[in-house]
């Protein structure tokens, strides 16, 4: 195993009826901006929630945040921050509400020429303006975490971002948020969190036991859930399970001691950007041709995978592994999530080079556990999804 430090400040407010925790969570005396998406909150009750709990705070609401959060609407609320005098930071939604939140809490300090200097120069952050959020969309575990994904339309960029002043103050997570969730988006959630897995567990054997088994133990879970969840999201049990697998997924804790691989995300990212399709849909087109193309590195581990996973217990490490990758990506149709780029788009062709390309320009010039994938590898990796 190796070294590491371990950094997690977050509270964690689990369970049924907890938004009205908000009332001590969020400090008296301080004006909030409360941020939020296309309104869903609107109609679940989520709202009504959050502003009876927040009705002796002064609060200020910007609305609007789309899925994939755009540099521009990010830059009209960072406005309201600074016009309005803005103390505190709540976030009201998914991943994508919560990576907004976290790149205003750290723009609103930033001294530099422009924001977006953040992402493109790859700036930590290591105090920003206070935050919290109310989840309601299971999937990053942005809750829990301390990165931010943003996205910039004009220029077709989607770019990382973080550091330890970004992890949420508290974060409310209930359950039954998820009974007014869309099945694309409950499966998209159950991919999203599955892929977190795969990038810090599928790599080689580095003696972490522990992780390696809560890893596991995860996927196992979101395996066992998700026909549940999509079935029937009234089942608490099941939308429970579902839930905290999605932070534990990326909160840091199954991370720490052991190589992580992160390709397969920095190159679907690629995709989101170029052609609009789903962040989680992208994960499952890419997991599969990446694992497919690093087969010699990663044997060992898949084998593992497949023994431990999906309880595949006869074969060579070679036959086990392609089960693994064969069983994964039937995992992935199970949920209804179609796994090459062909099946998103007729305008594929040549894209391998587009991502190679961009890569070069973000400076992703060696990706993956053993640095090795550099942008000739991720263009053939995505030509092997086409």
């Amino acid at each position: 195993m190796n070294n590491f430090e371990l950094y997690v400040p977050t509270k964690l407010v689990f369970g049924e009826g907890e938004i009205k925790k908000l009332t001590d969570l969020v400090p008296k005396g301080k004006k909030v901006l409360m941020l939020y998406g296309g309104g869903s909150i609107k109609k679940n009750g989520v709202y009504d929630q959050v502003t009876e709990a927040l009705s002796s705070h002064k609060v200020v609401e910007f609305s609007g945040i789309e899925a994939n959060p755009q540099y521009q609407t990010l830059l009209k609320a960072l406005e309201i921050i600074k016009n309005e005098n803005i103390g505190f930071l709540l976030a009201v939604g998914g991943g994508s509400v919560i990576d907004g939140t976290k790149f205003l809490s750290s723009a609103v300090l930033y001294e530099g020429d422009t924001p977006w200097d953040i992402l493109a120069n790859r700036i930590r952050t290591y105090e920003g303006l206070p935050f919290g959020t109310v989840l309601t969309l299971p999937a990053t575990g942005s809750e829990m975490n301390s990165g931010a994904v943003v996205s910039r339309k004009e220029t077709q960029e989607k770019l990382t971002m973080g550091g330890p002043g970004l992890f949420p103050q508290f974060s409310i997570c209930d359950p039954t948020v998820i009974r007014s969730l869309p099945q694309r988006q409950l499966a998209n959630g159950v991919a999203d969190a599955y892929t977190h897995v795969m990038e810090q567990y599928m790599t080689y054997p580095a003696n972490a036991f522990l992780q390696d088994r809560i890893s596991e133990g995860i996927l196992q879970t979101l395996i066992e859930v998700a026909p549940k969840v999509l079935t029937d999201p009234n089942d608490y049990v099941a939308a429970s399970n579902f839930m905290w697998s999605c932070t534990m997924a990326l909160n840091s804790y199954i991370q720490k001691g052991v190589p992580t691989d992160w390709s397969v995300h920095m190159i679907a990212h690629e995709l989101t950007a170029h052609y609009g399709i789903d962040h989680a849909r992208t994960l499952a087109i890419i997991l599969p041709s990446a694992y497919t193309k690093k087969f010699d590195q990663k044997k060992e581990k898949l084998a593992q995978y497949a023994e431990r996973v999906f309880n595949i217990q006869t074969g060579t490490v070679e036959e086990k592994a392609k089960v693994a990758i064969q069983k994964t990506e039937e995992f992935f149709h199970s949920l209804g999530i179609k796994t090459k780029l062909s099946d998103y788009t007729d305008n594929y062709q040549g894209f391998g080079d587009t991502v190679a390309e961009n890569l070069k320009a973000h400076g992703m010039v060696k990706l993956g556990e053993h640095r090795d994938i550099t942008p000739e590898v991720a263009a053939e990796i995505v030509e092997m999804a086409y």
